[in-house]
């Protein structure tokens, strides 16, 4: 029996590396519920999920599923616990905090870029992820990990690549990768390191330098000079006529 799960978790593994670029570290977003079912069952998650991909493994959450668990109280303190145990990976609710399901659901948006595993018991979720393609699901069935085939959208997905309607995200990447390669398109980091630009003459040092102010003074002084000549000559002329009423 588990040499039959393994050959179909292979062959699982197998499509979405072709078609979605799944690479190890398979990363495994967890839930509350996929880590209480862990619990009861007695599942090392640690050893068991590598054996049972084949592969290297990381265990991974988010802060609203801490935060979800915190609240829950006593009866998922063993949950948890576990959850605390894996890595966070930030999620867009920095503020506001949501549930569990809706946070791991954004985790897959577009094309699920990081090629997240969702493992979660929750229903409602699993139907929500199966309806976008690339994401691999995986839950728990009598006490042991199972890695869901793709889903009827993926398949569909995957087809429509096949046929030319589509393009895959995995396909935009390494178009991308092939154009940076070849220098059809220039680096980001390159695009945000502007030259400087060479900068003429700086056009007010070029303006004629205006006059200085004692030019516009230079008649106001003229006309004390006369007023001190025509005072001179006053005083002059009064003492010639004392000097010859006297003689």
């Amino acid at each position: 029996m588990k040499i039959t799960r393994q050959k179909h978790a292979k062959k699982h593994l197998g499509f979405f590396r072709n078609n979605f670029g799944v690479r190890e570290p398979y990363q495994i977003l967890l839930d509350g519920t996929f880590c209480q079912a862990a619990l009861r069952g007695r599942i090392q998650l640690r050893e068991q999920l590598p054996r049972y991909l084949m592969g290297e493994t990381q265990l991974c959450t988010t802060r609203c599923v801490l935060k979800e668990l915190e609240t829950l109280g006593k009866d998922l303190y063993g949950a948890k616990l576990i959850a605390q145990k894996c890595q966070v990976r930030n999620c867009p609710h920095f503020k506001n905090a949501v549930s569990g399901s809706e946070c791991l659901l954004s985790m897959v948006e577009e094309g699920n870029p990081h090629h997240y595993f969702v493992s979660t018991q929750d229903q409602n979720l699993s139907v929500k992820v199966k309806k976008r393609p690339g994401v691999p699901l995986m839950f728990i069935i009598q006490n042991t990990i199972v890695l869901d085939k793709p889903s009827p959208t993926t398949i569909a997905f995957v087809k429509a690549v096949e046929s030319g309607q589509l393009v895959s995200v995995h396909e935009k990447q390494s178009i991308k990768q092939l154009k940076e390669e070849q220098g059809l398109v220039k680096n980001p980091e390159q695009r945000r390191k502007k030259r400087k630009k060479i900068s003429g003459p700086n056009p007010l040092s070029c303006l004629k330098k205006k006059k200085k102010a004692q030019d516009t003074k230079s008649p106001t002084s003229g006309k004390k000079r006369k007023r001190n000549r025509i005072r001179n000559r006053s005083t002059s002329k009064v003492l010639s006529e004392k000097q010859n009423a006297e003689g």
